[in-house]
């Protein structure tokens, strides 16, 4: 399989090391040309290219860049690019922290439907509610008691099967969240953000999220950021921390 990825961060830079070990054939890229990923893509194996030369002639496109970096990219870029070929959206809205406000965000409209318009085209949500070292470390054969489980929304059947395979390959129990207009029941601090549920667990904390309180969680959680890595140094501790307190985004509702 031939896969695109623009971003080579902590969770693109995973996805790109899995995908790679794994015999696929990956292009890596990021906002700021072909000189910015030489070393990481030397490193593991990876062809490096600029974003038009990384969504060119492949069977799956992955986008892992801050949503102010999607300005960045070029104009029309993906017009070329098949129907059934995904663009997998792993980002987050980080307001005031790593993103700029963003208004339609900010009114409620859903970070990756905000994308595909910025894009100018659908996109697929995955891979954004797991912290990146349990993307890396954290995969298990299918099958395995307690495999965590990520969701996956998008309005393209063709495109979501595609999706949730890469989430299969990466070692998780991939599964339909809905409709890109249903993608908030993901986005941080609800229910199923980073807490590492297996399927069940993940399926029902879904179903649980209630729509415009996550944002209020998720600045609240900003707030105190600053000291939350050093109170919780623990991948395990962080997640811990997470099931307790999106489970707020449901119980403060009810």
């Amino acid at each position: 399989m031939k896969i695109g990825i623009i971003g080579v961060g902590a969770i693109g830079g995973a996805l790109a090391r899995k995908y790679v070990a794994n015999g696929h054939d990956v292009k890596v890229a990021n906002s700021r040309g072909v000189d910015a990923v030489k070393e990481f893509a030397g490193s593991i194996g990876a062809q490096a290219t600029d974003a038009q030369g990384a969504v060119d002639g492949v069977d799956a496109i992955i986008i892992s860049i801050p949503y102010l970096g999607l300005e960045k990219l070029p104009e029309g870029f993906l017009v070329n690019v098949p129907s059934h070929v995904p663009v997998i959206d792993t980002c987050n809205y980080y307001p005031g922290v790593r993103d700029p406000n963003i208004a339609d965000i900010d009114a409620g409209k859903p970070e990756s439907l905000w994308a595909s318009e910025r894009l100018g085209r659908g996109v697929i949500k995955a891979f954004n509610n797991i912290e990146a070292d349990a993307l890396a470390n954290q995969g298990k054969p299918k099958g395995t008691a307690g495999r965590i489980a990520l969701p996956v929304a998008g309005d393209d059947s063709v495109q979501k099967a595609s999706a949730l395979a890469l989430v299969e390959e990466m070692g998780f129990d991939g599964f339909d969240a809905g409709s890109l207009q249903d993608s908030w029941r993901q986005q941080p601090n609800t229910p199923v953000y980073s807490t590492d549920f297996p399927l069940e667990d993940a399926k029902n904390a879904i179903a649980s999220a209630v729509q415009g309180v996550a944002p209020k969680r998720r600045d609240e959680f900003l707030a105190g950021a600053m000291t939350f890595w050093e109170k919780y140094p623990t991948p395990a501790s962080r997640t811990e921390y997470f099931r307790v307190y999106n489970a707020t985004n449901a119980a403060s509702a009810s």
